[in-house]
């Protein structure tokens, strides 16, 4: 059974919506959750999500929510915090890890903290239990590649092309997949630009699917109530899912 992980935008619209949305998607096929934290320039989001963060900021989120949030969330779902670093550093690194573990958030996705930099919190990751997702591209030559997936842990994040999330850019992974399992036995799941429409061929010879914009997009729409916006994810998650493992 291929893997779907779904991202969302902690905080937005609310505290209490996040997590009632992020307990619907567990029950309709997501397997992980990205809870995204907002941030003023998150340089690898497309226009939505960066919408989304904007938003969140202006209604006043603040760190302690994704705490909140995560503590109702972890137990029940596979959780990951997806962030900028600098939203993370300024936790304070060595005791924010410890507290993620201690409330059962399984890893960290940032990606603009490259592999050389991840390095020197290897040790505080691994003490803690916490996976520090590993992301390869495109653009990385054998030798990276070969590096940065030698201690992949949890699963690794292929990004499906150059540029930002929410894209529609299509290519074949096929080379770029095979390249990556030379030299690892960890999980790939792909992301940017995998929707209902993309991800039966996104997926081919990958593990998972990593999905974002498709699900802020609905959250963005302000026509729909609280209601018919988790309604209208729950179905996305249940229609990429079966996409995913025909």
């Amino acid at each position: 059974m291929k893997k779907l992980v779904a991202f969302i935008t902690s905080g937005y619209p609310e505290k209490s919506f996040s997590v009632d949305l992020a307990l619907a998607l567990g029950e309709n096929g997501v397997d992980t959750l990205e809870l995204g934290v907002p941030f003023s320039d998150p340089v690898a989001d497309g226009p939505l999500i960066e919408k989304a963060n904007h938003k969140a900021l202006e209604l006043g989120f603040k760190f302690q929510h994704l705490l909140e949030i995560s503590k109702e969330v972890a137990p029940k779902i596979d959780t990951l915090w997806m962030g900028y670093f600098n939203s993370f550093y300024q936790q304070n690194m060595d005791e924010l890890i410890p507290l993620a573990s201690e409330i059962g958030v399984n890893g960290l996705i940032i990606p603009d903290l490259p592999h050389e930099e991840a390095l020197k919190y290897s040790q505080l990751f691994r003490n803690n239990t916490i996976a520090n997702i590993s992301f390869v591209a495109p653009t990385d030559g054998e030798e990276r590649i070969q590096e940065v997936v030698s201690e992949a842990q949890k699963f690794i994040y292929m990004v499906a092309y150059t540029g930002i999330t929410g894209s529609g850019v299509s290519e074949d992974l096929q080379p770029f997949l095979s390249s990556i399992k030379k030299y690892t036995q960890t999980p790939i799941y792909v992301g940017f630009g995998v929707n209902p429409k993309t991800a039966r061929e996104k997926v081919k010879g990958a593990d998972g699917v990593i999905v974002g914009s498709a699900f802020v997009d609905v959250l963005l729409k302000e026509n729909l109530n609280y209601s018919q916006k988790i309604a209208q994810c729950s179905e996305l998650a249940k229609i990429i899912k079966n996409e995913i493992n025909l």
